[in-house]
């Protein structure tokens, strides 16, 4: 008698099958692994006959649902919210401009084409998202990790991840809305994610950490992977409990658990169950594939695929040079990111799993996409000579103006300290008021109705109000009092046209902790009650103030901790850090950091006898050795293994550093000390420097820092010598204290 085999476990054995000889090829051939999973996926679909078929499609979509789950995972381990915040304006820009002028183009071609409008929405959508995977595997092959635009290209990733999120949401709030109610809708739906995504970062980071940390003698690899699935899921069934999908659930669990001690270890633990998964989620993908609807839809591929490698290139490069990059970084930057790839594919399973758009639009996606993947390396290398076509046709008044404007993008960077004010009030006041609000919802949802079983009404109200206060208390005292006594904000008030800022400012953020204490008040009592309570209750936080506000710190502590823990860590380890270097750039030179390999020559050498400056053109900005950071090193000053040597420099001339550093290996270019930029300065008529040599100006004492380059009636000087004499309308570019110089230019 036979035993009978699930299908399950029939079809699984059939596509890992096809999955592992089809990849096996495809690393021979050196193309992405994605491409084969899809490739294994047609093949083995009801639409190719010569193979087997997998029998029960139902099951696997479920097994592909939860692939998405952990490809989103992964990405979130991969992400960082910190990693956000360092990528600059120049990233965020580049993204935001790119998303929008493909994703409007993708529509507007979708509506000539006729097709729906949801369709044309999520066309937007799939072609304004790049693909990680296959730029990291070119720039590998072609050996560019070093170069400046590389920085760019990666920068403006991170920002596409969190925004292809977002765009998910809004396009399952679209896609789930009628008519008159779509645009409240929609922006309910952005107001509503900001304040969970506050709410559970916050919250997530405050609490997380510190249970691995207390727990980490009970952990080995198995409970931590299981702990940080369990994570994971329930996240996942949170978000999709408050309206969210899956997937934004399972991105934002990892992206905390990416910023404890242990991120890097769940990252390696999660990794073979990604790849399964996600093998899982790709063949799905492949075996929607029909070649019939592809032949039946051929025009619409070829002028996606027109679209995606052109369209999306100019806007990306467009992007690049509005946020002050030079012409050719921008260049580079568009061409490298002209290919649509793995989120493209989860847009359109979530319009499918909606309802909202055609099955046709998913295998124009897969063509699409496999298109431009074969095409992205001859992209990026033809990304020079084409820039260098342009600089050759481009009329001289044209260049000269580009010049400028890039000149002028990146000498507006610094802010000034009413712009810090503002900001800072801003990030603290949303902060606040996500977590007061979310103190008071839950107060009136759980706490009050489990104390009015127990007291009778007016009491359990009393009680109910005492115990939210006391849990907002802090929070108030952070929204009013918070860097109150700030160097920033006394700087401000020494300053007559500043005063009336810091005093609006603190008006309005003592205006709305008033509003929550009544908003709150209003919960349980009379308008009258509640108002009368409001002036006892500030009395009482004045009086009590001192303890409110070092409970407040204890909170904030623990919090500051948690978030920095995986750094501190890092740096007490003096472990690598293989981030891109900031774009910090005067014309084509850039800051790149790199660490000195234990056999490198140069070790032991003073500076001054390596001679990089005279040899190489470069200069150097820091010398980072374990805790210790020496800025603007001076000539007498020794290299040591694993010293991280920041130097400025272009593209050529750090290639050549690395043959100095190692002639016979490797250097990996580590993350910058992002107190240490390169900025410019315009020197105006009333410049204390006109008339000065640069040795007797004082700028190195005031900013602890060197001049690097200076530009004078458009001719550009690099390294100028330290008896150069600074004249009115020269443009001085500075290495040294980010703070200072920002200083100095405001």
């Amino acid at each position: 008698m036979g035993h009978h085999l699930p299908n399950l476990i029939v079809d699984l054995a059939l596509i890992l099958s096809a999955g592992g000889v089809v990849t096996l090829i495809f690393k021979k051939l050196k193309q992405p692994l994605v491409l084969g999973y899809i490739l294994a996926g047609f093949l083995i679909s009801p639409h190719f006959d010569l193979l087997p078929t997998v029998r029960e499609t139902s099951n696997i979509n479920i097994w592909s649902e939860i692939g998405v789950i952990f490809l989103l995972f992964s990405l979130g381990l991969e992400f960082s919210f910190k990693k956000l915040g360092k990528v600059g304006g120049a990233a965020s820009i580049t993204a935001l401009v790119e998303i929008i002028g493909v994703g409007f183009f993708g529509f507007v071609i979708g509506s000539i084409l006729g097709w729906k409008t949801m369709d044309s929405l999520f066309l937007g959508g799939m072609l304004a998202m790049s693909s990680t995977t296959i730029i990291i595997r070119a720039f590998d092959e072609l050996g560019l990790k070093t170069e400046k635009f590389v920085g760019v290209v990666f920068g403006t990733l991170i920002v596409e991840d969190l925004i292809a999120i977002i765009m998910m949401v809004l396009l399952s709030t679209i896609a789930t809305s009628s008519g008159e109610a779509q645009n409240a809708d929609i922006f309910q739906a952005i107001l509503k994610l900001l304040f969970f995504l506050v709410l559970w970062f916050i919250a997530g980071i405050f609490f997380i950490p510190t249970m691995l940390k207390r727990t980490k003698k009970l952990m080995n690899d198995e409970t931590l992977l299981i702990v940080s699935l369990a994570l994971c899921l329930l996240m996942v069934v949170l978000a999709v409990e408050v309206g969210f999908s899956k997937e934004l659930g399972a991105f934002i669990m990892g992206s905390i658990l990416a910023e404890t001690k242990q991120g890097e270890k769940i990252e390696h633990l999660v990794k073979p169950l990604k790849d399964l998964f996600g093998t899982i989620f790709f063949v799905s993908v492949g075996m929607l594939i029909n070649p019939s609807m592809m032949l039946e839809y051929i025009v619409p591929i070829v002028i996606l695929t027109f679209v995606t490698i052109f369209v999306k290139g100019f806007f990306t490069s467009t992007g690049a040079f509005l946020s002050g990059q030079p012409l050719k970084t921008s260049i580079q930057t568009g061409m490298s990111m002209a290919q649509i790839g793995e989120f493209s594919f989860i847009i359109a399973t979530l319009g499918l799993s909606l309802g909202v758009i055609s099955e046709f639009l998913y295998p124009i996606a897969v063509a699409v996409s496999a298109i431009t993947t074969l095409t992205t390396p001859y992209m990026i290398k033809a990304s020079v000579p084409i820039y260098e076509w342009v600089d050759r046709k481009m009329p001289k008044k044209l260049r000269d103006r580009l010049n400028k404007y890039t000149l002028n993008a990146q000498s507006a960077s610094a802010t000034k300290d009413w712009q810090k004010l503002i900001k800072v009030s801003l990030t603290n006041s949303v902060i606040y008021s996500v977590i007061l609000i979310s103190i008071i919802i839950a107060s009136s949802r759980y706490l009050r109705p489990f104390i009015s079983e127990r007291f009778e009404f007016k009491l359990s109200n009393i009680t109910t109000a005492f115990i939210t206060l006391s849990a907002m208390a802090p929070f108030l005292w952070a929204l009013v009092a918070r860097n109150h006594h700030s160097e920033l904000r006394n700087r401000l008030l020494l300053q007559d046209r500043y005063k009336g800022l810091v005093y609006l400012v603190s008006l309005v953020k003592m205006g709305l902790a008033v509003f929550f204490v009544i908003f709150m008040l209003r919960i349980f009592f009379s308008d009258v009650v509640a108002a009368t309570a409001t002036v006892i209750i500030f009395a009482f936080l004045i009086v009590f103030r001192k303890k409110i506000q070092r409970f407040y710190r204890v909170i904030e502590d623990r919090f500051k901790t948690n978030l920095n823990a995986r750094e501190i860590e890092a740096a007490a380890q003096q472990q690598k850090d293989n981030r891109p270097a900031p774009e910090l750039a005067p014309w084509d030179a850039h800051i790149a950091t790199i660490q000195i390999p234990a056999n490198s020559p140069v070790i032991g050498k003073k500076l001054k006898d390596l001679q990089w400056r005279e040899q190489s053109g470069v200069n150097i900005a820091c010398i980072h050795r374990g805790n210790h950071n020496i800025r603007i090193p001076n000539a007498e000053e020794h290299i040591y293994p694993y010293d991280e040597i920041s130097v400025i420099g272009t593209d050529e001339q750090l290639a050549n550093i690395q043959g100095l550093v190692a002639p016979k290996g490797h250097i990996d270019f580590v993350i910058d000390d992002p107190n240490v930029s390169l900025q410019a300065i315009t020197i105006t008529d009333d410049s204390p420097f006109i008339g000065k040599s640069i040795r007797n100006s004082g700028i190195k004492i005031k900013v602890k820092g060197l001049v690097v380059g200076i530009e004078r009636d458009k001719v550009r000087h690099l390294n100028p010598e330290s008896d150069w004499v600074i004249e009115s309308g020269d443009i001085v570019w500075i290495v040294g204290d980010t703070g200072k110089i920002s200083k100095l230019i405001g």
